[in-house]
């Protein structure tokens, strides 16, 4: 659920929208309407507000959060877990005295982290396909139904109108192309502006609308769709207070990964000895 800024221009380069099935994540979807950081975008689909961001960043407001430190090893010691960076331990509160260690990134990335095998699980069934995204900005672009499109095409697969999305800004058209699953993972280690001017040239194709954009910006997602998942709620060692959650241990959706992730956090509670909360 991502949201990339540009000065007063703004695209969800990730994942578009979020259905709701379940009464546990509908609960929290009205929690978050009811805050403003959430609303229906068409039909039974929602998305954050004022971008997909929006859920995340209320959630994570009530907590104390470190940024911009990417975690390279795991370490347990008597007084507990402690996490470190490239930089040596972590600069952060409680560090080294941390009761449980739990992974939410994609399986793939959690075998990078010196430690993690200590999770004692095979993560390597999980399969991801990736995605080339690409952001565009128009003074005017054909207008979409409901907003995006979903071509009948090899290599464009998702097309979408950000500002018909609520709350995001109609000053231009800011557009999001995502391309398939299979043109991408053929594509994914070509330059991003020959993949961006592929993308574009069959845009125009598809829309019959061949203006220049004013802005194009590429992005290329390693670890996008969830293709095989691990089939479990989630991983959560016991004795050694770790735990991994995520979209990858159920399937290819947002809520999903909020069922993975409630599944852990009761987990954990009951081994750390503490009242399990929904």
């Amino acid at each position: 659920m991502s949201t990339r800024r540009m000065d007063d221009i703004s695209f969800d380069h990730g994942a578009q929208y979020f259905t709701v099935k379940g009464p546990s994540f509908r609960t929290l979807v009205e929690q978050w309407q009811a805050q403003g950081c959430a609303e229906q975008w068409f039909g039974e689909a929602y998305v954050g507000t004022p971008g997909m961001t929006g859920p995340a960043q209320f959630m994570a407001s009530r907590h104390y959060v470190v940024h911009g430190a990417r975690i390279t090893a795991i370490e347990r010691s008597a007084g507990g877990w402690s996490l470190h960076s490239e930089n040596g331990p972590l600069q952060c509160d409680g560090n080294g005295e941390f009761l449980a260690v739990v992974f939410a990134i994609p399986a793939p990335q959690i075998a990078d982290i010196d430690g993690s095998e200590l999770l004692d699980c095979d993560l390597t069934p999980v399969k991801f396909a990736p995605c080339w995204a690409l952001m565009l900005t128009f003074e005017r672009f054909p207008q979409l139904p409901d907003g995006h499109l979903r071509p009948d095409d090899d290599l464009i697969g998702w097309i979408a109108s950000n500002g018909t999305k609520p709350r995001r800004s109609r000053n231009l058209e800011n557009i999001v192309v995502h391309a398939t699953p299979d043109w991408s993972r053929e594509t994914f280690e070509r330059p991003p502006d020959e993949v961006a001017a592929t993308i574009l040239k069959r845009l125009q194709k598809i829309t019959r609308f061949a203006a220049t954009p004013i802005t194009s910006i590429s992005h290329r997602w390693r670890y996008a769709l969830v293709e095989r998942p691990l089939a479990q709620k989630c991983i959560w060692n016991d004795g050694k207070k770790l735990g991994a959650c995520g979209d990858w241990c159920l399937g290819p959706r947002i809520e999903a990964a909020f069922d993975s992730g409630q599944a852990l956090a009761v987990a954990a509670c009951q081994t750390l000895g503490k009242k399990a909360q929904n």
